[in-house]
């Protein structure tokens, strides 16, 4: 048994952290409540306004832009029919809402964090280990504080969708941007350009690639936490998982799991397809 002499907890400190955050700042972070809240709500309802048939169409246009090929356009619109012919439509696009916003703050917060990470090795040095531990840290502990701050809903679980999906969109980024060959670098530091010129016209463009593998890993956890975020009152597909393992219905959790994993595809098959290099398009 460990000595109990030398043991000590932080459980005090951190409580009374959190709760005088949630004291002196919890009427600033209701407001952000309220703003998003309204805005995920009028984004929920614009999908589901918008005609199945509609959806489907656009979603094989874009999919068909991305990878200028008509069949895998016309698969992906496919399963996304496959979705609403076992009844999930509703459902699907409940919880691409609230994808789609959890992905938007990520790249929000993620692809300028990466910038200035790949600018400043100090800077990559704070942040590396503080994204090991968004990462590893199991998603049930952030979500108290979350919850203290924003309380039950689907505010809550898109700030902790972000806490977690976050993170390899900024390694992404950073390793992309590192990654620009230095003799291009130095050639194009020869003419004179700003950091602003070089960092938009060159070393964005050449790290596309990885950013682009950045935002997908970002989309693919964001989805892995549907799950989780319907334990703490976001609706969509995740809620039917949860209904599934609270009745022990195999069926319906399956359904349902079946629905988040075409989703995934869907986005997987989307953003890999306009992460390629597209050589000869401008000539």
């Amino acid at each position: 048994m460990f000595p109990s002499f030398i043991t000590f907890s932080m459980t005090d400190w951190i409580n009374s952290g959190v709760d005088s955050l949630v004291v002196n700042y919890g009427d600033f972070f209701r407001q952000i409540s309220d703003f998003l809240i309204v805005f995920i709500i009028n984004l929920e309802k614009f999908l589901r306004f918008v005609p199945w048939w509609l959806m489907l169409c656009i979603v094989a246009l874009i999919a068909f832009h991305a990878t200028r090929k008509v069949i895998p356009a016309l698969v992906i619109s496919g399963l996304l029919f496959l979705v609403g012919a076992v009844g999930l439509w509703d459902k699907l696009m409940q919880t691409l809402a609230l994808m789609l916003i959890a992905t938007f703050l990520s790249v929000l917060i993620g692809i300028p964090m990466g910038i200035l990470s790949a600018r400043s090795d100090r800077l990559r040095k704070i942040l590396i280990p503080l994204l090991d531990i968004m990462q590893t840290m199991p998603s049930f502990v952030y979500l108290i504080p979350v919850l203290m701050l924003f309380g039950l809903g689907k505010v809550p679980a898109i700030f902790a969708t972000v806490i977690y999906a976050v993170p390899p969109l900024i390694r992404l980024t950073d390793l992309g941007i590192r990654q620009v060959d230095k003799e291009i670098i130095e050639a194009v530091n020869a003419f004179g350009v700003t950091r602003t010129q070089r960092l938009f016209g060159v070393q964005l463009p050449l790290a596309l690639p990885s950013i682009m593998a950045g935002i997908n890993q970002t989309t693919m956890m964001s989805l892995s936490m549907v799950v989780i975020a319907s334990m703490i009152g976001a609706r969509g597909l995740g809620e039917e998982v949860l209904i599934g393992i609270q009745t022990l219905d195999v069926g319906r959790g399956l359904e349902a799991g079946l629905a988040i994993v075409i989703l995934a595809v869907v986005f997987d098959r989307i953003i890999q397809a306009y992460g390629k290099p597209r050589y000869g398009e401008s000539l």
